[in-house]
């Protein structure tokens, strides 16, 4: 069976779930246009994530994903917290960021029992994961409802892991993806970073190595890097940056310049911003205490301390603190997900020729 027809899509293409810069609509759209849209649940409470699927169920018919991590929570450690305020005290106080008003917390949770509830409710039709799989009872509700799983790879050893473990498919995320690296076989993915390789020396090694579809991830943005991955033995592709300047995206004016801007060209896999390695455009805090900085908390919980810079720099109008991107070519990002600005297509197409 081909991707399509496992997944139930029109065109072989996945839109790459990216919390913070996305919701429902960006998912809606996408799978409305015949790819696979995907809802970023990590940083969702259960009644949000109920809003945001009845949100994705008004608005689509076609078949979406819900994405969720599977890592082992840290304990937290009030030397190491400590220490990580101190590094980044400096900016607290320029920008005028109480840091004893900053909740101490996770910021990402793991799948659990609770959203597996909110899910049954809705029976997504694809279920993906990052940091490997959850647990076999999880897994179980997941399937129990007939759901496809996906999860991400950054090695052969880590697709062989998915496969023998019930993944329906594979995404072989390159090096040059945006988001969190995925990788799950390691003890300290900071340090392990010289085991990660490019996309397109990734994908033709995991397609030999497993029997379950492989879908390509990293580095993605038009029609040529698509034909490259389905050539290398990819079934499909994950595509992320090329849609964070759609409508309906939720990027901020902030971040849209920056992906728009000469900056964008350069990025860096970073832990600064979660504690664990993600690539991101080189800005201020990146130049000054990184990319890899042995500060920052176990992951998640360098995260709130960054959230809250971040949140006051962009009011102010500096990207100094912005998220993380892949290495998406410039200039070759969408107009909307579902259409609106490609006149003389339909909706069901555009995916299509968007990637032409």
């Amino acid at each position: 069976m081909t991707l399509q027809e496992i997944l139930g899509i029109d065109a072989p293409i996945i839109q790459a779930p990216m919390a913070g810069v996305q919701g429902s609509a960006l998912a809606a759209a996408v799978s409305d246009a015949g790819g696979l849209g995907s809802l970023p649940c990590a940083l969702l409470g259960v009644d949000d994530m109920r809003r945001e699927l009845a949100e994705i169920r008004a608005k689509t018919g076609g078949p979406f994903n819900v994405n969720f991590f599977c890592h082992a929570p840290p304990a937290p450690s009030a030397e190491r917290e400590a220490a990580w305020r101190a590094a980044l005290a400096p900016y607290f106080a320029e920008f005028g960021v109480d840091p004893e008003a900053i909740p101490a917390g996770p910021g990402r949770a793991p799948f659990g029992h609770e959203a597996a509830d909110v899910l049954e409710e809705f029976r997504p039709p694809v279920v993906s994961f990052h940091f490997g799989l959850p647990s076999a009872d999880l897994l179980a509700r997941v399937r129990g409802w007939g759901a496809k799983v996906l999860s991400s790879a950054t090695t052969v050893e880590e697709a062989l892991w998915l496969e023998a473990h019930g993944a329906d498919a594979v995404i072989a995320q390159g090096l040059e993806a945006g988001g969190h690296r995925g990788m799950f076989l390691s003890k300290n993915p900071s340090k392990d970073l010289s085991t990660q390789v490019g996309t397109f020396a990734l994908v033709p090694q995991v397609a030999r190595a497993v029997k379950v579809p492989v879908i390509a991830a990293g580095g993605i943005a038009d029609a040529r890097g698509i034909a490259a991955a389905l050539a290398l033995g990819a079934a499909g592709v994950q595509v992320g940056t090329a849609f964070l300047l759609c409508p309906e995206a939720s990027t901020s004016a902030v971040h849209r310049e920056a992906l728009k801007s000469e900056a964008a060209r350069v990025t860096a896999v970073t832990n600064l911003f979660t504690g664990r390695p993600a690539r991101s455009i080189v800005n201020r805090i990146i130049r000054e205490l990184g990319p890899l900085s042995a500060a920052a908390p176990a992951f998640p919980l360098a995260t709130p301390a960054v959230t809250a810079l971040r949140a006051r720099a962009e009011s102010r109008g500096s990207g100094d603190f912005s998220p993380p991107v892949g290495r998406a070519e410039r200039g070759r990002m969408p107009g909307s997900a579902g259409g609106g600005s490609h006149p003389g297509v339909g909706r069901r197409p555009v995916i299509v020729a968007f990637f032409r």
